[in-house]
Order: structure tokens, then sequence, then C-alpha cells
């Protein structure tokens, strides 16, 4: 792996190395050539700010030839495409000397970095538990034997918990040290300062009083807070390496073969990457699509539920556009790229939904607010108190002991439990409701909605069709009629030979029976036999002679045997159980509501009308429903986004807040914030959860907040020793704590 590193100004948790120096071909084996532009991804640490972000684009964009230049803080993942001779180890460099670490790795590395990280943040926790359950026995002694312990015994006792604590607080405590020297090196603060601070000021004066023969010694109260600050910090690890799950297993969709015909006319296998935009590609049937392709010749039905949530396969002939995502279903077809597999549908998709994880990790959270005001507070405070002791005359040790507990009693426990302590409360009550959250931080987001977009097959329906109506003409047959039984019998009969959805419906409904010899299934038109010296044919209306009834309010099947009149089978989405009841509650909620769906216009009004919902659209691409988000924004809406398909994943990602059902496909599931279960009376639970979510975590901030306004004048004033300090902190933690157990209560 090639890098450059450096410490990143401006970021107050970088935590790269010293900047060394570029090799002239270090990166020129990494760029690609996609059509007539030059790309380079690189992997750039540090950048953890929209500052940092800003600044690193607008540099990269200045170079000859940039027309693209993205970073996503998520990932810490940067594309960069430029034309003309600009030299690769150029752009590097160029972020190198902002002073960033920047490389230039395999796909997956970042993947494996932040895996190692959280596993070093798991072992790091698990040191810190155990020393701190083995320090807190030899801590009860020495409290336990107050006043008959001897001074030789307890100074034993607490140069035995010293020993321990040591290399713990070396090993664990990396993790805090090295942020916080990043940050103070580059002239800034975060949270992890004074939290070394207190970490380091408190082992310092539990070894100080050890020496001496003191009474007190604080070592558990150390390794104590190391091990409840690393759970947090490994949560959010697990999260942030959650974040970019989505793009990852999109990209991995497009990483299969693809047969190219040559100019010979011999068909090569190829990666997709090296498709180029005029390459004519052959389609077998069952195939996934890798790009976006033109139709020149075949007829075939093609499954694009992945792309535009249509339900049922459309037929595509030549002169069709089909979008990569697509699955061919039943005959060969040849087509022309339209594009690489870099501008592909699935890849603008990808690109959504790195925007998207782009645009949360710059939302500014309530935690964060509360950070930006504490720290220079925490960090005044205890150094003017440090210095007023010694202008009073106090000793060095005394002025120290002061601040140090000063520290302690402000320690940011209970401020930084303030959020995660709600949220892993309110994440367990809704996982025994069947939703699984995806993100911390969603609870804010969610408590903020005002409109929700829904889709429509899988999200409002079960996205399974179901035989509704048999007509001939204008009369539609009884259900239960002899008639009807024997038409739907018999169509049965040539269904039971497709695996298409509407055959695979229309058998359901007939039950077992007896499949026809001898069926035909021609692509893009339907079924055929010869049966009772009659043509039997099952498809479209074009296909059995019937006039088409312009646009119906579902999908349907045509019956024809020989002279006979042509029979209609009707089919419809059936609506999932409760959602009237949910999206009534909504209503009640003052939560606007809209439909966008891939599905067509008749199928989308015919559901908006049943379910009460003026505002649809329907046969909408993923950039429609990307862009429709957007307009709802530019208008201050907090829109929430429910789907479940592929073509759903972009939108997903950048709405305000989203949820997946869980029989959503992973990368929708991926890109969502929470997956719920057991119907969509889920969803308006979630909203109610993350409000009263919000409201606790606010009071947590409030008593965080009182309590440093109590304490620190106490701890200033050298009233307080650094034992009594840690007490106290530990029980604003536990109210916190118990504040955060009232989301278990209520329904």
């Amino acid at each position: 792996m090639t890098s450059l590193t450096s410490t990143a100004p401006g970021c107050p948790s970088g935590m790269a190395p010293a900047a060394e120096k570029a090799t002239k071909t270090g990166y020129a084996g990494f760029v690609r050539h996609v059509g007539d532009e030059n790309a380079l991804d690189l992997v750039v640490r540090g950048a953890k700010c929209g500052g940092c972000l800003s600044k690193i684009e607008k540099s990269v964009s200045a170079l000859p030839g940039v027309t693209q230049a993205r970073l996503n803080l998520s990932n810490g993942q940067m594309r960069v495409r430029w034309k003309g001779s600009l030299a690769a180890d150029r752009i590097a460099q160029t972020v190198a000397d902002l002073g960033y670490g920047v490389a230039a790795q395999a796909a997956d590395q970042g993947a494996v970095n932040k895996a190692r990280e959280e596993r070093s943040l798991l072992i790091s926790m698990g040191v810190a538990g155990f020393a701190a359950a083995n320090i807190m026995l030899l801590s009860v002694s020495v409290w336990a034997g107050h006043g008959e312990m001897g001074e030789a015994t307890r100074q034993t006792l607490h140069a035995l918990s010293g020993a321990i604590a040591l290399p713990v607080l070396l090993f664990s405590g990396r993790h805090f040290f090295r942020s916080a020297w990043a940050a103070l090196s580059n002239g800034h603060a975060n949270m992890d300062v004074p939290i070394s601070l207190a970490l380091s000021l408190a082992f310092g004066v539990s070894v100080f009083e050890t020496f001496r023969g003191g009474e007190h010694a604080y070592f558990d109260a150390v390794v104590m807070l190391c091990f409840f600050l690393l759970i947090g910090r490994f949560l959010d690890a697990r999260l942030r390496r959650q974040a970019h799950a989505a793009a990852n297993a999109l990209a991995a969709m497009q990483t299969s073969a693809v047969t190219r015909v040559a100019d010979n006319g011999e068909a090569v296998s190829v990666a997709a990457s090296d498709v180029a935009a005029g390459d004519h590609i052959l389609l077998a049937p069952g195939e996934r699509a890798m790009v976006d392709m033109r139709i020149l010749a075949g007829t075939s039905d093609v499954d694009e539920s992945l792309v535009t949530g249509e339900s049922i396969p459309r037929t595509f002939s030549p002169g069709m556009v089909l979008h990569a995502g697509a699955i061919n279903v039943s005959a060969q077809l040849r087509g022309e790229a339209l594009k690489a597999v870099e501008d592909s549908l699935l890849s603008q998709i990808g690109e959504m939904l790195e925007a998207g994880e782009q645009r949360r990790s710059a939302y500014r959270r309530i935690a964060d607010r509360a950070v930006s005001i504490y720290v220079p507070f925490v960090h005044t405070t205890a150094a003017l108190a440090c210095v007023g002791w010694l202008l009073l005359g106090a000793s060095l040790p005394d002025a120290l002991m002061i601040a140090a507990a000063t520290l302690i009693i402000t320690c940011p426990c209970a401020l930084a439990l303030a959020a995660p302590v709600a949220q892993v409360v309110a994440a367990g009550r809704l996982f025994r409701k069947g939703v699984y959250l995806r993100s911390g931080d969603a609870f804010e987001r969610l408590a903020e909605i005002d409109h929700i977009v829904f889709d429509k097959t899988g999200t409002l329906t079960l996205g399974t069709p179901k035989l509704n109506s048999i007509l001939i003409g204008d009369r539609q047959l009884e259900a239960r009629s002899q008639e009807a039984s024997r038409l739907l019998s018999d169509a049965a009969r040539l269904a039971r030979a497709s695996h298409h959805p509407l055959s695979r419906a229309l058998v359901s409904a007939a039950g077992v029976g007896a499949a026809a010899e001898n069926v035909k299934e021609i692509a893009g038109h339907g079924l055929e036999a010869e049966l009772d010296g009659m043509i039997w044919r099952l498809g479209s209306a074009a296909w059995v002679g019937a006039e088409a009834d312009g646009e119906a309010s579902g999908p349907s099947l045509w019956f024809s045997r020989g002279d006979e009149p042509e029979v209609k089978f009707q089919f419809t989405d059936d609506i999932q159980p409760g959602a009237r009841e949910a999206l009534d509650t909504l209503r009640d909620q003052s939560i606007s509501l809209e439909i966008v769906s891939g599905d067509q216009n008749a199928s989308v009004s015919a559901l908006a009308n049943s379910l009460g919902i003026s505002d649809w659209t329907g046969e909408a691409k993923p950039k429609d429903k990307v862009a429709g988000l957007e307009a709802l924004r530019t208008q201050d809406a907090h829109v929430l986004m429910v789907g479940d398909g592929l073509n759903d994943a972009g939108a997903l990602s950048l709405a305000h807040a989203s949820l997946a059902p869980g029989a959503a496909i992973d990368i929708s599931q991926s890109a969502s914030d929470a997956v719920y279960g057991g119907g969509m009376q889920a969803i308006p639970l979630i909203l109610k959860v993350a409000r009263k979510t919000r409201a606790i975590m606010r009071q947590n901030f409030a008593l965080a907040a009182a309590y440093n306004v109590i304490a620190v004048p106490i701890a200033v004033t050298g009233n307080v020793t650094p034992l009594v300090a840690a007490i106290a902190m530990s029980l604003s933690s536990i109210i916190v704590t118990l504040n955060a157990m009232r989301l278990q209560i209520g329904e």
C-alpha cells in the first residue's frame, strides 16, 4: 500500500502520523481509465468535519484537468477524476500537503481497517473491564478496613492497584491519548482531551498518594472510567463500520463477468469494469445486466424489480433501454453498452448512497453541540483552579489535586452517556417490538419527521400478485361459480409451465392440478399449447387477440381457447395488514403522507385512492425519487423515506431518516436507519419512541449541566477530594442512566 501520512490540521480527532514523501511512481498503478477520463480512488485519514472536507475537495478540484473530487467522510474514501496529463502522485501530494494521511489501497481495505479498529477497541474494553473488576476488589478491602488497616498494608494494596492500572492505562487508554494528542498538536481540543487529562492526573495523583502513604488512591476510578468510555467508543466504531456497508454491497454487484461480443463475432467473458460504451453485450436468461444497454436483438421478459420496484416483469424488445441491475428472465438479448459500469444506474445509486452517508455524517447531533460548549469550559475551569490556588500560596501537589478533583468531578462521563444510554434503552425497547436500529443518531432525526414518502410494492403492499377477478368482456364472473372455476382450472394447465409471477399467482388461486404438455413460452408474449384440437393461449391481450382496455388498476393475464371469447384474469397486490390503521395514526401525529413508486401510474393511483393518500407519483426512477426528496428539503421538510428495493436505496440514504421492512433487500436495509418487522404498525411506534428519546437526551444533558453548575464551585474551592469527586461523578452517571430507563415504560 502506498501512502502519504500527516497530522490533520483543523480536525479535532485526526490521528495520522507524520508526513512522508511520495514516491514518483507510487500512485500511477492505481489509476483507472473511464472513457476519456482518468480515475483514482484514495483513502484519506484524519478528515472528520465539514471544514476538512471542503478544504480537501477545493484544493484537489483546483488542480489542472480535475473534473470531480468527492470525499466521503463516513469511510474516508475519495474519488478523483481528471482529464489530461496530471500525475496521480500530484493529487495525493496535494492532500498530504494539507496535513492529512492519504493512501491508495484495495477497495475492501477500508472495511478491513474499520474491522481491525473495532476489534482493537473490543480487546481494549475487555482488558479494562477485567482490570477494573480486580482493582475494585482491592479497593473494597481498603474501604472496608478504613481506620483499622495499617499504613503498610494500605500502601501495599494501593501499589498492587497501581501495578494493575498502569499497563491498562497505557494499553486501553491509548485510544483517547492518541486522539487528544493529535487534537492538541494542531491547536484544537476535543472530548478526548479532558478525558486524557482526567485519566492522567487521577493516575498521577494516585501514584503520589501511594508513595507518600496517603489514605486515598483512585486507580479504580481511572480504570473504571476508561472501561465505560471504551464501551461508547466501541459502539461508535461499529456504527461507523456499518455506515458504508450499503455502498460496498452495491459495488459487489458490479464485479460480475460480462459476455462481450468481439468484432469478429466471438463471445468473450470479461470483467464488468472492462466494458466501454459501444461494446456489444450478450445477456443470457437468468443473468443480471451490469451496464446500461440498448437492446439490439431479441425479445424477452425482464425483471426490473431491483431497479424500478415494478413487481411484474416487462417485455423488452429492440430499441428499448435496459438498466444495470435488471435480470433477463426468458430469452437471450443482445445489446449495446451505453455507458461504462462506473457510469451505469447501479453506480449512480452507489454515489447517491455515498452522498447520503456524507450528509448524515455532517448532521450536528445534540451531543456534538453540548461538547462544543463543555470542553473549553472544563479546561478553563481546571486551569484557573490550579493557577489560582498556586497564587494563593498552595503547594503544587495541592493545586494539582484540586485541578484533578475539578476534572474528575466534571468528567464528561455523564455527558458522554447522556445520549448513548438513552439510545441503547430505546433501541432495546424497539428490538422487542421487531425493530432493528442501525444508527444511534437516527433517533434525533426520526424525532424531527413531518413528512413520509412511501414506496409501494413490498412496503404499502405485500409485493405478491393475487387473483382479484375473472372477466369475459364486461361481465365479471362470480368467484365461486362453476364457469369461473372451469376457466381458472383450464388456464392453470398452461400457467403451471411458467415461472412468471402472474402465472404463479394464477396457479396458487387454482390449486393443485395437472400441467398441459408441449407448452411453448414465447418471450414477451405468453404461453401456447394445442389442446382438444384447439390453440390455447395465456399471456398479453395482443397475444390472445383481445383488445386492451387502456390502463388497468393492476396487472392482468388473458386466456383464449380457439374461437371462444377471451377471458381476463385481473390481479391485485394486497395492502399490508394494519396499513390503514398505521397511516391514520401518522395523520393524527400531523405527518403528511406521499407515495412515490416505480410501478405503473394506474396501480399507484388505485392504491393511493384506497389508502386516502392524495399525493402520489408513479413510474418514478431512482433519480426521480432523489429529486423529489431534494425538492422537499428545500421546503424545509424533514422527510422519512420508507422503501425496500434497490431503486429506493439512494432515496433511503439521502432522506432525513429512513426505514426498510424486514423483507427488503440487503442494500436497502444497509442504507436505512432502521429495519422493522411485524407490519406497518411499527412506523408510528418508531416515531413516538424517537420523540421520547430525544426528550430524554435533552433532559440528560440538562441534568449533566446542572450537576456541573453545583459541583464545579465545590471542587474549585478545594472542598472535594478526588475520591469524593469520583463518587459524585459516578452518581451523575447513575442519575442519567436511571432517567434513560424511563424509555422502557409505555407503549
